[in-house]
């Protein structure tokens, strides 16, 4: 009996290949989808990334949907962000074939309505499990017309309409290392930035590292989250006398950044440049009323910045699909996570990766100074990083760092937020449990460095403690 809860989780489906995720599983996930969208007679968008299972698992989606006469359009090897630009252009549902940042052996699916707006637990996802459950156990019912299948190629269109939104023209042209780690990045960042789907050469030289499209990842997990997985960036960027490098995960939706030293670029301090570049750029379009997604765990610069920039900041829980749904609600033109996930409202408040690394790419080539005075100045305080530890009792745990810091501002949004002033300044920290393992994870920033590991490390004692 197949457990659909092992794979489905809070905004998308992700499971290992052959055991959890088979042909058979994602055409009744094919047929699912067409139930519950209502698309017995429409279009839906499929993609997918370069891993062995993702075309296979794409053709079965397309053949599962066919059966209810939906007409899938494939759009064949892809970028996450691909698939929402498709989804919103077209004003079509689509579903994007990938796991990411995790290893070879899983696979997984994202799904979106029209005009890119994601699905979870709590808006669909759910709805879609149960029917897929139900046609795996029962069969799929074909109807008497049942759709067909179309090809469409919009590597094009999508790299036309990113460079639309980022003026790189005149800008001094930068050395930059990129590496894709065999993801979808190796073959984006040729059509964006190189002449690959027959777009002018922006001129600027870029230097590959894994642009091979592997989804065994031969190299290192595409994964620029761990530090280990940007050491070979960071090499390269220094040995080529680069002035930035840049790091996309396996379907190339989130950046990571790195000066010309090999020094991490914080995502927070992306969020900030971003922040400021499009309240600036809205501005100059006459808006008045402008505001700024960013979740809790940024630094406290990039709210700060965005009420500098006479913008309403706009504090989120952390999750890819809720932050789609704000950006929405609130009309925000941009959002930041500190996990480098880039939001924006010209791109149907998806998230997008790529136009956050040609935002970066246009900062830096506007200006004389070096990456790491811009990131320097972004990036004035000091950050734990996120700390996971593995705890028995979680609320337990909770009650532990509640008692250590019984003085601080206590707030529960998206876990436990804890805040307070010393004589050497200020400093908050947050613990939340993960929704799937038994961890806390703890984030911490202070504007004072001796008190952040003074902090950092009582919480982890207490955390810790058996």
């Amino acid at each position: 009996m197949t457990n659909f809860d092992d794979f489905v989780k809070t905004y998308d489906v992700r499971g290992l290949v052959g055991s959890q995720l088979t042909p058979e599983i994602i055409e009744a996930f094919g047929a699912a989808f067409a139930a519950e969208l209502e698309i017995s007679d429409g279009k839906l968008i499929i993609g997918h990334d370069m891993r062995d299972s993702s075309a296979g698992f794409a053709q079965a989606f397309a053949n599962g949907a066919t059966k209810l006469g939906a007409n899938p359009i494939l759009i064949g090897l892809c970028s996450t962000d691909m698939t929402y630009f498709a989804s919103g252009v077209m004003g079509l549902p689509a579903v994007m074939f990938t796991a990411s940042h995790n290893p070879a052996s899983y696979n997984g699916i994202k799904f979106s309505r029209a005009g890119a707006r994601g699905i979870s637990l709590d808006t669909g996802l759910a709805q879609i499990r149960d029917r897929a459950k139900k046609y795996l156990d029962e069969g799929i019912i074909q109807v008497a017309n049942p759709g067909t299948i179309s090809s469409q190629d919009v590597l094009n269109e999508y790299a036309k309409y990113l460079r639309s939104l980022v003026d790189l023209s005149g800008a001094r042209k930068l050395k930059i290392v990129v590496d894709a780690a065999n993801g979808m990045g190796g073959f984006t960042v040729p059509a964006v930035f190189q002449d690959a789907a027959g777009l002018e050469d922006l001129g600027f030289e870029i230097i590959p590292l894994y642009f091979d499209l592997d989804g065994t990842f031969p190299n290192h997990e595409a994964n620029p989250l761990d530090p280990k997985n940007l050491v070979d960036l960071q090499k390269a960027v220094v040995a080529h006398g680069a002035d930035l490098g840049l790091a996309f995960d396996g379907d190339a939706d989130r950046c990571f950044a790195v000066d010309e030293t090999g020094g991490l670029v914080s995502p927070s301090a992306l969020a900030a440049i971003v922040s400021r570049r499009e309240i600036e750029r809205v501005k100059k379009l006459g808006e008045t009323s402008i505001t700024v997604l960013h979740n809790l765990l940024t630094s406290r610069f990039v709210a700060e910045t965005i009420l500098e920039s006479g913008a309403t900041p706009h504090r989120t829980k952390v999750g890819h699909s809720l932050i789609k749904d704000q950006m929405a609600n609130t009309g925000a033109v941009f959002g930041g996570e500190h996990s480098a996930h880039y939001y924006f409202r010209d791109f149907w408040g998806a998230d997008n990766g790529m136009l956050a690394a040609l935002h970066l790419v246009s900062e830096l080539a506007a200006s004389d100074s070096t990456m790491s005075e811009i990131s320097k100045l972004n990036t004035p305080y000091f950050s734990s990083g996120e700390i996971n530890s593995v705890v028995a009792n979680v609320p337990a745990a909770i009650q532990r760092i509640k008692s250590a810091f019984s003085d601080c501002t206590e707030e529960n949004f998206d876990g436990l937020t804890l805040s307070g002033e010393t004589e050497s300044g200020w400093f908050w920290l947050n613990v939340r449990p993960s929704n799937t393992e038994p961890l806390l994870r703890l984030n911490a920033e202070s504007n004072h460095e001796a008190l952040l590991v003074e902090i950092r490390d009582k919480a982890i004692s207490a955390i810790r403690q058996s």
